[in-house]
């Protein structure tokens, strides 16, 4: 009998789509908008330190009240897409969402409109604004992209049926493909997941129907792409952004050398970490060139470890607590009080998420768990950032955020403590190979690959400057990338020119990508001056630097969160040594081969 595994208790958000307190939110929240309008719109100029403080509280409180709307349509239609009450609820719950958060678009633009001398000797005399300066200081990043009042009111108005309105047809086709395996019609992240199968038939057909499927609706992901890409270059004109990539660095919080010294750091180095490690794993399958089904997967001769959702619940937490007891007690809410979706289900968003919700509520993950050590790292993931949410909450609807580039540190982490653990419980060499060789996979997927799809990114925003991109020529892009990131030593067939359709962040998120690079090299980093601290008995201030970090949430930036930790990210070696650590595993690989 399979195992029965838990699904969310959305109920802490709402009971249900019909239920009444839904409606009534949104009253509640529109009223509230509609007041703090009429209070403030037009007044922000002339309001003194303690009102605008007083006025950014009230902001915040209905921030808080629309975020828990949001979430929760958002959990409800990931949890299934295929529902038309649900895809319906989502579509009606955002649009009023837009509505209502309309009437309060003023407050941040008037912000921003603030003399700096003045609103500096306002926040010197007034704690209350004080407390906000880190939320008033990253509005203020936008002051020199920002349109004029009417123009901002009409991008944020036709949002719901713009940006939205695509991703959620992107979402909505993903969720309605069927891929044809032995006589069964899988989702896809069923059809992604055979590609780490023990047998080898099954990885070549798994790819083979993921292909041909996702070839088959590659126009509609074309339209999707070619018409967000042509959106994105057009409000970024507007705006003056300098590069596409540029937007998400400012809402990043990080200098665009920074990132630029991140992706060459990366790219520089792919012969000495991909295209290496994937040489010597083709010659562990006795092959010249491995083929691209063959890249994750499992080690010849390996016997494939399964783990049932109780063991992976219990090797999660125990490996937190070794570290953190006050990690591990945290992370425990989440499954004592079913704030976890666990199942695999036709209709469910493939993947795994966190999502922070709002500071009035809590954190909910979702995973696709099918007993795999690859799953129990995603689970890892994930309750890094439940966790580091949760910690964070206390800063408010409004400051409670951290930047991507810091968000992926407590997940990265908590991966890095599991397979540790992991490691250490594993007597035998061969398996400890496999371990190894998993986590080096893992590690490139996580910046190598992450890299490769932000260059994949930045050549077709670049191109579609110029005009639509066929299918055809996405295609060959993509292929490009593949190549110079995986190594000669991949071996492509024409399907694979297909696979980039079903990146959700491409479609989601634009350049949200290199966090993951991002937080992967942090981590190692991070990771590294944790053993040393432990081994000279400073474990306990490295927890405390570390969870003071996380608490912090969105109030600092990177040079003030990682400064304790004597970290500094706009040098260029700091990106070397974090990819060092990768290149050390594949030392160690290559000698016990």
């Amino acid at each position: 009998m399979a195992e029965a595994l838990p699904a969310w208790d959305l109920s802490d958000l709402y009971a249900s789509i019909e239920d009444t307190s839904v409606t009534g939110d949104l009253e509640k929240a529109r009223k509230q908008a509609l007041d703090f309008e009429k209070k403030y719109k037009g007044k922000v100029k002339a309001l003194g330190a303690k009102e605008l403080g007083a006025a950014i509280a009230a902001y915040e409180k209905l921030s808080d009240l629309l975020g828990k709307l949001g979430s929760y349509a958002q959990l409800v239609y990931a949890a299934n897409m295929m529902d038309p009450a649900i895809a319906r609820f989502y579509q009606n719950t955002s649009e009023a969402l837009t509505d209502i958060s309309s009437h309060t678009l003023f407050f941040s633009l008037e912000i921003n409109k603030l003399n700096e001398k003045k609103l500096q000797e306002m926040l010197a005399a007034s704690k209350e604004l004080a407390h906000y300066w880190p939320w008033v200081r990253e509005v203020r990043a936008y002051r020199k992209f920002q349109l004029s009042d009417e123009l901002e009111q009409m991008l944020h108005d036709k949002h719901v049926t713009g940006r939205s309105a695509w991703s959620r047809l992107f979402d909505e086709t993903i969720a309605k493909l069927e891929f044809p395996m032995n006589g069964k019609k899988l989702s896809s992240a069923e059809a992604l997941h055979q590609l780490s199968s023990p047998k080898p038939e099954v990885r070549k057909a798994a790819a083979k129907t993921i292909g041909k499927v996702f070839g088959e609706n590659a126009h509609v992901f074309a339209l999707i792409t070619n018409t967000l890409a042509k959106d994105k270059d057009i409000e970024d004109r507007w705006r003056g952004f300098a590069q596409p990539i540029s937007s998400r660095n400012v809402s990043n919080q990080v200098e665009d050398k920074v990132v630029d010294a991140l992706i060459g750091t990366v790219q520089r180095n792919y012969p000495r970490l991909s295209h290496r490690y994937y040489a010597l794993k083709a010659s562990w399958f006795g092959q010249k060139k491995l083929d691209y089904w063959n890249r994750n997967a499992p080690l010849p001769g390996k016997d494939e470890t399964t783990y049932k959702w109780a063991d992976a619940r219990s090797i999660v937490l125990e490996s937190y607590a070794a570290f953190s007891p006050e990690l591990a007690k945290l992370g425990s809410d989440f499954f004592d009080k079913n704030w976890i979706d666990v199942p695999v289900r036709p209709g469910k968003s493939p993947g795994a998420f966190a999502h922070p919700t709002v500071p009035s509520a809590h954190p909910y993950l979702l995973v696709n768990y099918q007993g795999k050590t690859r799953d129990v790292m995603t689970l890892a993931h994930e309750l890094g950032h439940g966790v580091h949410q949760v910690l964070s909450a206390k800063q408010g609807a409004l400051m409670a955020d951290t930047p991507l580039t810091l968000a992926e540190t407590a997940s990265v982490f908590g991966e890095q403590l599991v397979f540790q653990e992991i490691l250490r419980r594993e007597k035998k060499e061969s398996r400890r190979k496999v371990l190894i060789a998993s986590k080096v996979e893992d590690m490139l997927n996580t910046v190598v690959r992450q890299i490769a799809f932000c260059e994949f990114e930045r050549r077709l925003h670049d191109e579609r400057k110029q005009g639509e991109l066929t299918v055809e020529r996405i295609g060959e892009i993509w292929l490009d990338i593949q190549k110079e990131s995986l190594g000669p030593a991949l071996k492509f067939a024409p399907e694979y020119g297909y696979y980039w359709t079903y990146i959700p962040h491409f479609i989601h998120s634009p350049f949200y990508v290199y966090a993951y690079a991002f937080g992967d090299c942090l981590v190692n980093s991070l990771y590294s001056i944790y053993q040393k601290e432990a081994a000279a008995g400073k474990g306990k201030a490295f927890e405390k630097k570390y969870l003071d970090m996380l608490r912090a949430g969105g109030t600092l930036r990177h040079k003030e969160l990682l400064g304790p930790f004597g970290i500094d990210i706009s040098k260029p070696a700091f990106w070397q040594e974090g990819l060092d650590i990768i290149s050390g595993y594949i030392d160690q690989l290559e000698a016990m081969a």
